[in-house]
C-alpha cells in the first residue's frame, strides 16, 4: 500500500498520520504497521470515511476531480473544446 496518497489527502486537510490514528482510536504504530502490510478493506473504509473520500481515492487521485479542503465539495474539471476557448 502506498502511504504517500493517504499522506497527500491528510496534508490537504491539515492533518497528520498521528491525527488519523487518534481518530481511529489506534496507536500511530498500529496504523503504520497496517498500512505497511496489507490493510483490510474495513481499515481502508474507516480511513476513507475519516477523510471523506471513496476508498478508491486512497490509491490514485481522481482524474479531473478535486475535493475542496474547506467544505468537502467535489469539483470536477472538464476539458474545453477548441471552439469553447474563444
Amino acid at each position: 500500500m502506498d502511504k504517500s496518497r493517504i499522506n497527500e489527502l491528510l496534508r490537504a486537510r491539515g492533518l497528520t498520520m498521528q491525527d488519523l490514528a487518534k481518530a481511529m482510536n489506534i496507536s500511530y504504530q498500529a496504523l503504520h504497521a497496517s498500512l505497511s502490510a496489507n490493510p483490510t478493506l474495513s481499515r481502508l473504509e474507516e480511513i476513507a470515511n475519516i477523510l471523506c473520500v471513496n476508498v478508491s481515492e486512497l490509491f490514485v487521485p481522481s482524474k479531473n476531480r478535486i475535493r475542496c479542503p474547506h467544505c468537502g465539495c467535489v469539483l470536477e474539471f472538464k476539458e474545453c473544446r477548441e471552439e469553447e476557448r474563444a
